[in-house]
């Protein structure tokens, strides 16, 4: 079930030589309003000569054009946040380069309904109404000083100040919600009680949006009034809990055996058969494409935790567009009788592969991987996905000569549930912070990338292998050259940064981990420091203490029992 809105708005100019008040809105239809919703903004420009106007009317083109061109990971506030810093820094810069565009900022009141829920972006005074059932509720706060003399000149607006902050919020939608979006020419003269009259008395959202500005330039408002008016016909899916739930109404496919066929495909072999999935080489029979069909053992049938992660994987694999990764092929509704997807087939082998059949990586060759590796993950990671499993079984050494990331079956993103956000991953591949209950984060990719490097050069780990339900002690790590003197010391400072104990001494970044792998030996890292042993391991220190107090109390008995 998807959402259904009606949408009305109206302008005036008032008694101002210009309107300085712009407003607009997107109703996208099919997979894009599913993903990212409808956008209604309003806003309301200040500055001298065109400056208001010019503010206002970029501010609401820009949300409108840039938000759905975020990547499809990206929560609301976190891609107007991206979003709306550009734009203000843009004003800014106008301001500061054009004489007659000094001063320019505007209002922002944005609205996005999308499935079940609603988000509020706001910066200024303008406003944002909702009228639910009889009751209308006010859900912005004007950013304006609190001083009777001073309650119209705006505390926060783009492209006021080089720091912008934005309220957020958001909430479930009913149907009949009905959302205002007004300028302040539209509520001051009007009030709270009028507006909430005016927009009981009719019910198409267009007549709300003429009503109340036509009624607020009657009462006397001298402003630019302007009101966007919109209303909940029917309530839609959130499109991910959608997408889920239409998945779990499938079921797991038998073991499929080469020449059998499911749906569209014909297997021709088995790629991977681990304990919890099954990956088939396929042939689509209508296209005559190679593919990859991954799905589940079949003794996961009443596992809803492994077939949510299978369709998160599904849905994830989707959105991330890099060649670092292969890419899901999409199927419509009731392609598929079964819960599977299909993504890109590539030939070659994955890194653990590799060394399985004992091939010997190369410091030239690890170089090189690490490099596209944080280049996929630098991808990832600006779509707010943390992998959560970087390791050589995840990474696929094409024919093409591609490294592509596998696997983002347990990746965190913005839309992960509670029950996906603890501890995930192969224990020799995790920081320590997270076997102390921390949640993944950048870093823990990056602490994996270190950790793929060292194992692919040395065959070993950092801090040995460690177990599953296994709780470590970490140390220092042993350098990889105890293992491979022609490791180069540019590189193993590179690798044991990566690594460190203490995420505070990591790279920040993936992008700064590439920045190092690129300029090798032309720009070394510094060694680490090693740990003093008292903040290694406290414990050895005070029991040699001990030891030695014993020691020298019993020398001095020794001595006293001689010397009497």
């Amino acid at each position: 079930m998807s959402l259904k809105i009606t949408v009305g708005q109206a302008t005036h100019i008032g008694s101002r030589e210009e309107n300085e008040d712009y407003a607009g809105c997107v109703t996208p239809e099919g997979s894009v309003a599913q993903i990212k919703g409808a956008l209604l903004a309003i806003a309301d420009g200040v500055g001298g000569g065109d400056a208001g106007r010019e503010a206002s009317e970029y501010t609401v083109r820009g949300v409108l054009s840039d938000y759905y061109a975020t990547p499809d990971t990206w929560e609301v506030p976190f891609a107007f946040e991206k979003i709306l810093t550009a734009i203000n820094r843009w004003l800014l810069a106008q301001g500061s380069a054009r004489r007659d565009m000094a001063g320019m900022a505007t209002t922002l009141s944005a609205l996005v309904l999308r499935g079940a829920r609603f988000y509020t972006v706001h910066v200024g005074d303008s406003r944002i109404y909702r009228l639910r059932g009889e009751s209308l509720q006010q859900l912005t706060t004007d950013h304006v000083w609190d001083r009777p003399d001073m309650r119209h000149v705006l505390k926060r607006a783009v492209g006021l100040d080089q720091h912008l902050s934005v309220d957020y919020a958001d909430g479930e939608i009913a149907v009949g919600d009905v959302f205002v979006l007004a300028s302040d020419g539209v509520w001051e003269p009007l009030g709270e009680k009028a507006m909430h009259e005016l927009i009981l008395l009719h019910r198409e959202p267009q007549r709300i949006a003429q009503a109340v500005v036509e009624t607020a330039i009657k009462r006397g408002g001298q402003d630019n009034a302007t009101a966007m008016v919109t209303r909940v016909e029917q309530v839609g899916a959130d499109s991910l809990q959608d997408f889920l739930s239409g998945g779990k109404m499938l079921r797991l496919p038998p073991k499929l055996k080469r020449g059998e066929g499911i749906d569209d495909f014909e297997v021709l072999e088995v790629i991977h058969d681990s304990r919890v999935s099954v990956l088939y080489k396929v042939r689509q029979i209508s296209t005559n494409q190679i593919l990859v069909l991954k799905t589940l053992q079949p003794t996961l049938a009443d596992d809803a935790v492994s077939q949510s992660c299978l369709l998160m994987e599904e849905w994830l694999t989707k959105r991330v567009m890099s060649h670092y990764f292969p890419q899901a092929i999409p199927m419509a509704p009731g392609q598929r009788s079964c819960l599977y997807f299909v993504m890109s087939y590539h030939e070659g082998a994955t890194l653990q592969q590799r060394l399985d059949q004992g091939q010997h990586f190369s410091v030239a060759d690890v170089a090189q991987i690490g490099i596209r590796l944080a280049k996929g993950l630098s991808a990832l990671h600006r779509l707010h996905v943390i992998h959560r499993d970087i390791k050589p079984a995840n990474l696929h050494g094409g024919a093409d000569g591609k490294l592509r990331i596998l696997d983002l079956g347990v990746a965190l993103n913005p839309w992960s549930e509670a029950s996906a956000r603890g501890s995930a991953g192969t224990p020799s591949f995790m920081p320590p912070e997270q076997f102390n209950g921390a949640l993944a984060n950048e870093q823990s990719d990056i602490y994996a990338t270190g950790v793929t490097l060292y194992h692919l050069l040395t065959r070993k780990y950092p801090y040995g292998e460690i177990e599953p339900f296994q709780h470590p002690r970490f140390g220092d790590p042993v350098p990889p050259t105890r293992y491979r003197p022609d490791i180069p010391q540019w590189l193993e400072n590179v690798i044991l940064k990566a690594v460190a104990r203490d995420n505070a001494k990591r790279f920040e970044t993936i992008e700064e981990m590439l920045l190092a792998l690129e300029q090798g030996e032309m720009k070394p890292l510094a060694p680490p420091a090693v740990t003093p042993l008292m903040e290694r391991d406290p414990a050895v220190v005070w029991k040699v203490f001990a030891l030695l107090s014993i020691a020298l109390n019993l020398l001095l008995i020794y001595l006293l029992v001689v010397g009497g």
